[in-house]
């Protein structure tokens, strides 16, 4: 037995915790189906068969030998669907998209999309903010400190109109993760402003004076989707557009004039 702790590394360990984590996994899927009947199921005849073998019972201990002895194969006919299903949940889950290499901004920005998408078609106003190189931190001190990754379900859950959180902005922060909800941004008070803009539109105009953040309105009257970048607001965006707007201000594709921080560049050159 010492000799078995003696030589027991790091590598024991992290065997251990990764088959640790299956299980739990895998119970956890059980949990919140039916298959744990037919594993019920299973362990009887597993029990029956060992009984079978402590008393000598010859017939029932053939016939559950061989039953047992294609095991994997009956296990994977029964439980195909759970197993099917339990893949995709792996394979969807945000940890295990964001381990994959330079995948993790581009999830990031389907995650956002989506939520900002749903919203404008139930006109609900949003406000999100994401953070560049200025650190957004006194921003995030006035919100509801949040630390979790972002996901589309958490970001219509903050903005739905029953949230205490929804009239306030959401701050996600340069690790990926929603950092604050129910911030509150400086207003941009010019006269010049378009008189219909409301104070999700300010705010954005204002934030993205004062820092390089990429700030998202959704009209709550009108379920317009538009987007603040120094100090300019662009109005209209479908998803499309605004996906490539996004990737191309976080620099996750070539810019071939067709996002929005080409729109302001190109307008700038115009008016100098």
């Amino acid at each position: 037995m010492f000799d078995v702790i003696s030589n027991f590394g790091y590598r024991d360990v992290v065997d251990i915790v990764i088959v640790a984590m299956i299980i739990y996994y895998i119970l956890n899927i059980i949990e919140k189906t039916r298959t744990v009947y037919v594993l019920f199921g299973l362990a009887v005849l597993a029990g029956l068969y060992l009984l079978s073998q402590v008393g000598e019972l010859f017939t029932l201990n053939w016939i559950l030998g061989h039953f047992l002895g294609s095991i994997i194969l009956i296990a994977v006919i029964l439980f195909q669907n759970d197993i099917r299903r339990a893949l995709i949940t792996l394979g969807r889950n945000p940890l295990i998209l964001r381990l994959t290499p330079g995948n993790s901004q581009e999830v990031l920005v389907d995650e956002i999309v989506k939520a900002v998408s749903l919203l404008a078609n139930r006109q609900i106003g949003a406000l999100i903010a994401l953070e560049r190189k200025t650190s957004l931190s006194d921003f995030v001190e006035i919100g509801m400190r949040l630390d979790a990754w972002v996901s589309k379900e958490l970001l219509i859950s903050i903005f739905n109109p029953s949230s205490p959180l929804h009239d306030g902005g959401v701050i996600i922060g340069r690790n990926n993760k929603i950092l604050s909800a129910g911030s509150f941004f400086p207003l941009a008070m010019d006269p010049d402003l378009e008189r219909d803009l409301g104070t999700r539109h300010r705010a954005a105009i204002g934030l993205s004076r004062e820092t390089d953040a990429i700030v998202i309105v959704v009209s709550e009257e009108t379920g317009i989707i538009s987007l603040a970048f120094q100090g300019n607001l662009i109005r209209g965006l479908d998803a499309t557009s605004l996906t490539n707007s996004l990737l191309e201000m976080l620099e996750l594709k070539k810019k071939k004039g067709s996002g929005l921080l080409s729109h302001i560049l190109h307008r700038r050159e115009r008016a100098h």
